[in-house]
């Protein structure tokens, strides 16, 4: 039998440069990936993911994903669903920092110690989430062919002929 891949839980978090929150989510994203939980979590970028990249939003679509967002705007969230699939979870910085109103960083530029504290605060909710996720059975989404080739995507002419050729073929 082969080895399947381990299942891992992706990782979007806010591109925001106007607030500091934005820099907290990137700053708690990366405690995640290289601190607490190495080994289950991957990094999703989201300005390549906006742009389209496929492999950024082919995991996303396969594989439970937590949007990191800086703000009640919630891009990273917006996005994942819009593109891929919902996300398994949700962490709003902004709504986590009303809770420490004594953690605040510096700038957007230089979260501090109080800003460095808050985005390990994060962090910590992210990995307690990666483990509610991974505790539970996998369920594979099942996903027809057409929204896997982008059928009907200006642009995407061999996806859709190879759409209507296995149409073609099923109807055979």
């Amino acid at each position: 039998m082969p080895a399947l891949p381990k299942r891992k839980v992706g990782i979007i978090s806010c591109s925001g440069e106007e607030f500091p929150e934005g820099s907290v989510s990137r700053m708690a994203a990366r405690i995640v990936l290289e601190e607490l939980r190495p080994d289950t979590t991957v990094t999703l970028c989201l300005p390549l993911f906006l742009a389209g990249n496929q492999a950024e939003r082919a995991f996303a679509k396969f594989y439970p994903t937590i949007a990191v967002d800086g703000c009640d705007k919630r891009c990273a969230a917006r996005a994942t669903a819009m593109y891929s699939a919902e996300p398994a979870h949700v962490i709003v910085v902004s709504e986590i920092a009303k809770r420490y109103p004594e953690l605040k960083p510096e700038s957007r530029a230089k979260l501090g110690k109080g800003g460095m504290e808050l985005a390990r605060l994060v962090a910590e909710e992210i990995a307690q989430q990666v483990d509610e996720i991974l505790a539970k059975p996998y369920v594979r989404r099942v996903i027809p062919i057409e929204e896997l080739l982008g059928s009907g995507e200006p642009g995407n002419a061999a996806a859709s002929s190879l759409v209507d050729e296995k149409r073609s073929q099923a109807s055979s």
